[in-house]
């Protein structure tokens, strides 16, 4: 069991110190285990000041390691978990002892997300100040001839919701919005001030000709009423960036981020609010969670 002053000392000794705020902030980018790869990240962040939460399998951690402690205001460690490993736990003090903010993405579960067999792993995470990466809605399938045991369905997104309530503090991101039940990812981010979804995936292409639809799924702004968060801030900082960019392809980051932009000012966002969804709302967590 690590006690609370080691987990103290760990995170005085690795959680670095952060810059200026960036213009972009990526929160679901996969790690391929190639390095040229993170230099080509890197490259490509560099003219937006910009960050990626970089997902690093436990095999890729000793060599990508030095290459994240090198550019800690380019590259953000989260260790990519597996939910049925029964080394997870220990899998997690490991990615936290490297200086690694967060976990996923958790994905093709055995059980449902919020099954009891998956909540030690959250508990450290939340114990840690990390942030949790949930892969919600459709998955694909990329070797239909063979068997496996996956299943959409326990990764619905209304999962998320008991998660995001028995852990207060676990800071977590719904990738993909739960597609395509847009609807009720939406609903549960309006009331659980920890939890927040990216739009990657196939969403904002399918959706490209009615980007207009999300203000029906982000409905609340400057709504006063009981029902409502009371924040006041607009109902579309629950979305936050990602590219999901995965198998090396950096051109997504770009294809991504005019998606983003393009729905965004279709919906008449704010200025103020997209320079949150594209930065801001991750940022202040990272800096909140490294004290």
């Amino acid at each position: 069991m690590i006690s609370k002053l080691s987990i103290a000392l760990i995170s005085f000794v690795f959680l670095p110190v952060l810059a200026a705020e960036p213009q972009v902030l990526d929160a679901h980018v996969h790690h391929n285990g190639d390095p040229t790869f993170l230099k080509a990240l890197i490259k490509r962040l560099d003219p937006f000041n910009g960050m990626a939460f970089v997902l690093v399998k436990p095999k890729h951690l000793a060599a990508t390691k030095p290459i994240i402690d090198a550019h800690p205001n380019r590259l953000v460690g989260f260790g990519d978990i597996d939910l049925d490993d029964p080394e997870a736990v220990k899998r997690i003090d490991e990615f936290h002892a490297a200086g690694f903010r967060g976990i996923g993405e958790l994905s093709r579960p055995l059980k449902n997300f919020d099954d009891p067999k998956y909540s030690p792993i959250y508990a450290r995470a939340e114990q840690y100040g990390m942030i949790a990466l949930f892969h919600t809605g459709i998955v694909n399938r990329t070797t239909p001839d063979i068997p496996e045991d996956v299943s959409v369905d326990r990764m619905r997104v209304l999962l998320l919701d008991g998660i995001a309530r028995r852990y207060p503090k676990l800071t977590i991101i719904g990738a993909h919005l739960g597609n395509p039940e847009y609807a009720n990812a939406a609903e549960i981010a309006r009331w659980n001030p920890n939890l927040y979804f990216d739009l990657t995936g196939s969403t904002l292409i399918k959706k490209q000709e009615d980007y207009t639809f999300f203000k029906s799924v982000f409905w609340w702004s400057s709504v006063a009423s009981p029902h409502t968060p009371a924040s006041g801030a607009s109902a579309f900082e629950k979305i936050v960036f990602g590219s999901d960019i995965f198998d090396g392809e950096i051109e997504e980051f770009d294809r991504s981020l005019d998606r983003y932009r393009k729905m965004l000012n279709a919906c008449g966002v704010s200025k103020e609010a997209q320079a949150n969804i594209l930065s801001g709302t991750m940022w202040r967590i990272l800096k909140r969670s490294s004290k």
